[in-house]
């Protein structure tokens, strides 16, 4: 199991911007691909982006399609979430995790405490 920690969120009005971040313990960090999921309050957690072991493929949901981008460093054992043009619908706790593929992305490990963003009209 690979153990994940989220950081970033944060309260921003809607229109702005925030960067996640996912940092990842183990030495294999560099052979995962990695997604990130949200849960709005009284939803359930939903697929936001996933990426590659390298980087060189992403996907996304359409809700967020244009607007956020997902990114990653192995040197750093990191994968971000660039959220641009917010809106009060983005409001949720965010969590990262290993997915089993880009295209597939179901998670495969147990989830850390997400960080909370918060997006006022």
């Amino acid at each position: 199991q690979v153990q994940l920690v989220e950081s970033g969120g944060g309260l921003v009005q809607a229109g702005g911007s925030l960067r996640l971040s996912c940092a990842a313990s183990g030495r294999t960090f560099s052979t995962y691909h990695m997604g990130w999921f949200r849960q709005a309050p009284g939803k359930e957690r939903e697929f936001v982006a996933s990426i590659n072991w390298s980087g060189g493929s992403t996907y996304y949901a359409d809700s967020v399609k244009g607007r956020f981008t997902i990114s990653r460093d192995n040197a750093k054992n990191k994968v971000y979430l660039h959220l641009n043009s917010l809106k009060p619908e983005d409001t949720a706790v965010y969590y990262c995790n290993r997915v089993a593929s880009v295209y597939n992305p179901n998670a495969l490990n147990a989830w850390g405490q997400g960080t909370l963003v918060t997006v006022s009209s």
